[in-house]
């Protein structure tokens, strides 16, 4: 059975795309409270036993750490991989965020669309939803760093993930990235071509 580790996925009743469907998932957190199957720190990934999932899935959290960090988190995905596999991330476009700011002359408390969590605000997509901070007292939910898709790219280049697949659109950045060249299978998969 194929494994994929949802990188700080937050809560099982969250959904991961169907392409995991029939997967085994391991959902790892840094807050117990969620009763992850692994408590960590995303940076500390390359403590675990490497080359154990066929995937990565991390959608909205490593713009919760500092841009060096970021680095670590993606060497730990690196780490974690199989020689075939292959990581999904999800991360707020800073780029195209600034060009909506700029076209409609927004404030940083202005609103820019609503989310099923509530209104959210240009601060909140730069530096994390507010009201989650507040409400929760957690700061590991606040944004760190910011990601362009170029320099998405680069990071994730930096990490040794080298075959990458890119797009942006809805003020998000997703990117597949390959440790290796990738297999029939996941070109399948994916939709890739």
């Amino acid at each position: 059975m194929r494994r994929v580790l949802n990188v700080g996925g937050n809560s099982r009743d969250i959904p991961i795309p169907p392409i995991y469907d029939g997967w085994e998932q391991h959902l790892l957190d840094i807050d117990p409270k969620v009763e992850p199957d692994i408590i960590l720190d995303a940076r500390m990934l390359t403590t675990l036993q490497g080359s154990q999932y066929d995937s990565v899935y991390c959608s909205h959290n490593l713009e919760h750490y500092f841009h060096h960090d970021a680095k670590k988190v993606l060497a730990g995905f690196k780490h974690v991989l199989k020689e075939d596999g292959f990581a999904i991330i999800t991360v707020p476009d800073i780029g195209e965020l600034f060009k909506i700011v700029a076209e409609k002359n927004l404030d940083i408390d202005d609103f820019l669309y609503q989310s099923p969590m509530g209104p959210i605000k240009v601060r909140d997509v730069i530096y994390g939803y507010g009201e989650q901070i507040e409400k929760s007292g957690d700061e590991f939910y606040a944004h760190k760093t910011g990601f362009t898709e170029k320099s998405l790219i680069s990071i994730l280049q930096q990490s040794g993930l080298q075959i990458i697949f890119s797009n942006s659109g809805n003020l998000e950045i997703h990117a597949i990235a390959f440790k290796n060249k990738p297999t029939q299978f996941a070109i399948e998969l994916l939709g890739l071509s």
